[in-house]
Order: C-alpha cells, then sequence, then structure tokens
C-alpha cells in the first residue's frame, strides 16, 4: 500500500492546508458544493441499508463509501478545512493569515450547505413522491432522527448543548483521522482502508458532523418533522460547528504537527 512514515505525511497536510488558502473562490464552492452532496447522498444510502435490513451496524459500515468517493476527488469538508488549513498558519506558510483562513472556512461551509440542501430537496421530492404521497420509511427514520437530536438535547437543557459539544469535538476527531488517512498511501486501495476505519466508528457511535447535520435537519423541516429552524441552529449547528472545529483541530492537527514536524529536541544521556 506504499505507507507514508508520519513526518511525510503530516508534511502533505500542511502543504494541502497551505493549497486551500490559494485556492479560486470559484474552485472552492464547487469542491465543497460537491463535497455537501457526495456525503448527503451517502447519509441516505446509509439510512435506507439501516431500514431495509434492520441494521443500523451494516449502514455503518458502509456510510464510509461517500466520504472516500468525495475525498478521491479532491472535494474539501468543512471538518476537513477545520483541521487543514490552521497547519498551514501554524507554520508560517506565506500569504496564509487568520483572515484568509476564516475566508476558507466560510467558502467551504457556504459550498457545503448549498450541496446538502440540493440532496435534501431531492430527498424530500424522492421520499413522498413530489409531495403526492405519504412519507417513505426511509424518510419518516430521518424525521426521527431530526426531532431526537435537537428537541433531545433541548430538553436537557446545558447538559444537552455540552454532549452535543463533545459528540462534535469526537466526530471530528474520527472523521480529521479520515482527512489523514487520504494522505497515508500513494495507492487508492490504502488510503481507502485508512479513511473507511475512522468514519465507521463516528456514523456508528452518533457523533455529530456539521455537514451531515446541513442535510438532516433541513430535509426534516421540508418532511414536516417537529422541531424549527431555531432549535436545529441553535440546538445542533452551532455547537457541533464549534466542537468540530475543537476537535480536529486539538486532537489531530496540532497533535501531529507538534509531534511530527515541531517536534520536541531529543533527550540526551550521558
Amino acid at each position: 500500500m506504499s505507507y507514508l512514515q508520519p513526518n511525510e505525511f503530516v508534511t502533505k497536510l500542511v502543504d494541502a492546508g497551505e493549497a486551500k488558502i490559494y485556492m479560486g473562490t470559484r474552485d472552492t464552492l464547487i469542491r465543497a458544493f460537491m463535497a455537501g452532496a457526495t456525503l448527503a447522498l451517502a447519509v441516505i444510502f446509509a439510512v435506507t441499508i439501516a431500514v431495509q435490513t434492520g441494521s443500523f451496524l451494516l449502514g455503518s459500515l458502509l456510510f464510509p463509501v461517500g466520504f472516500c468517493m468525495l475525498y478521491l476527488m479532491g472535494y474539501d469538508l468543512l471538518t476537513g478545512v477545520f483541521t487543514l488549513v490552521p497547519l498551514a498558519l501554524f507554520d508560517k506558510r506565506p500569504g496564509v493569515t487568520v483572515p484568509r483562513m476564516l475566508k476558507c472556512w466560510g467558502l467551504v461551509a457556504l459550498g457545503n450547505l448549498g450541496g446538502a440542501l440540493f440532496i435534501a430537496f431531492f430527498g424530500y421530492l424522492n421520499f413522498s413522491m413530489g409531495g403526492t404521497e405519504e412519507m417513505s420509511a426511509v424518510g419518516q427514520k430521518i424525521m426521527e432522527v431530526g426531532e431526537s437530536r435537537t428537541v433531545g438535547y433541548q430538553d436537557a437543557g446545558a447538559a444537552g448543548w455540552l454532549v452535543l459539544f463533545l459528540r462534535g469535538v469526537f466526530c471530528n476527531w474520527m472523521v480529521s483521522m479520515g482527512v489523514v488517512g487520504a494522505t497515508i498511501s500513494t495507492h487508492v486501495s490504502g488510503k481507502i482502508m485508512a479513511m473507511w476505519m475512522p468514519i465507521i466508528v463516528f456514523f456508528y457511535l452518533g457523533f455529530e458532523h456539521s455537514v451531515v447535520n446541513m442535510f438532516l435537519f433541513p430535509i426534516g423541516l421540508m418532511m414536516g418533522a417537529e422541531f424549527t429552524l431555531y432549535q436545529y441552529v441553535v440546538w445542533n449547528e452551532i455547537p457541533t460547528v464549534l466542537g468540530n472545529l475543537v476537535g480536529g483541530l486539538t486532537l489531530v492537527g496540532l497533535v501531529l504537527y507538534t509531534t511530527h514536524i515541531r517536534t520536541q529536541a531529543k533527550k540526551t544521556f550521558s
């Protein structure tokens, strides 16, 4: 599988973060749109498998196909740029500044949202035959998820917000490990294997992913789920985004950068 050593692939991660800053606005938006759409379609795929087979584990095992496809195509998720772009800032790459990093994050978030909403609209039409029939079993399950992961957190109050934030942190720990996995091999098979493993963990454990939620909750609202846009934004998306940022930046980006690039001086023994 042609495995790269950590100091090699972490350097590639820093290079990738720098490249995101210099990417044109049009390209950033299009790649992010396609990433959001691909991931949302993978959610439909996984939920459909879970509903039809009665096995959420099987759906989780197959969900990473969407993540692998979008990263092999060079598309960008907000969770990924939360990890990659700061590395270029830490490394003091020319032209990489905080305002430009924030602009990159904003463009990727906007593109991801557009792609997720595109698939949400398709999903609504697909699950209800264009609004002429009762919602399908898959649509009903998606509605239930939206209700439990907004109203459920709100009912728990501050504790719910904290748990939601932590689930966002742990989500992007795993998802960013998947982003790293795309760089640790020069062979497609090696990349896929390395990406697949942490994505299964995130999805099966029900951690909160900001881009997945850009699809799940808008489609739930389209289908008439019993929560509001306010509840989605305040009791899911905001703490999820903050958790994803903290998780990717601290548990993956900083850890790899400080221990493989800006390493501590080696011990000496007399």
